[in-house]
């Protein structure tokens, strides 16, 4: 394992257990934002970095009972947690790499990966594997419950204009890795930037 594995699994696992009651109020932006995703009965969706599975309820609810609903995570513990909160009922839930993914290629019809992008150890080969498990014309959501300054002032940081996540940044990353760029939000309340599967 990397050490940026590593790191990103002792973070979470560390904060695994109150994760939930760190933020209870994200529920209604989540399922705001799967409903911008788009998707429809008997799709199928990856929640990538799914954590305490926070989006799978809303995944299941847009696709029904016919679709399918897989939640990818480094961290067994946030696994764990999204099993004591009973969210393993509404989708599948794997402890795997996003950046290597057990999954075929253009399996999917969509991926929604929350507070992902910052995550990623080499984010432009790793959203390229995100392209690989999605059929061409499938969608991507990256999605925050807060805008970019919200959670620098959370953090006590300063944005910088290396951010991957500012739209010049991300709109030519996502171009590399297969994916186009077709709808961008950065507000105080949300983070949520659309994009298409070329191809």
């Amino acid at each position: 394992m990397s050490d940026d594995h590593t790191r990103v699994q002792e973070f979470f696992g560390a904060r695994a257990a109150g994760w939930d009651s760190r933020f209870p109020d994200d529920g209604p932006a989540y399922a705001a934002a799967v409903a911008v995703l788009g998707l429809r009965e008997g799709d199928r969706v990856l929640d990538a970095g799914c954590g305490t599975g926070r989006a799978l309820t809303p995944l299941r609810a847009a696709v029904g009972p016919a679709g399918v609903v897989v939640g990818v995570d480094l961290t067994p513990d946030m696994l764990q947690a999204a099993v004591r909160a009973g969210r393993d009922r509404d989708g599948r839930l794997l402890l795997a790499d996003v950046t290597a993914l057990p999954l075929r290629s253009r399996s999917l019809d969509a991926v929604f990966g929350a507070g992902l992008i910052s995550h990623l150890p080499h984010p432009a080969e790793n959203l390229r594997e995100l392209t690989r498990v999605v059929r061409p014309g499938g969608r991507l959501a990256l999605f925050h419950p807060i805008g970019r300054a919200a959670l620098a002032a959370r953090q006590g940081r300063q944005i910088t204009p290396d951010d991957l996540r500012t739209e010049p940044n991300l709109r030519p990353l996502l171009a590399g890795s297969g994916w186009r760029l077709t709808s961008y939000v950065d507000q105080d309340d949300r983070f949520l930037a659309l994009a298409v599967r070329e191809g």
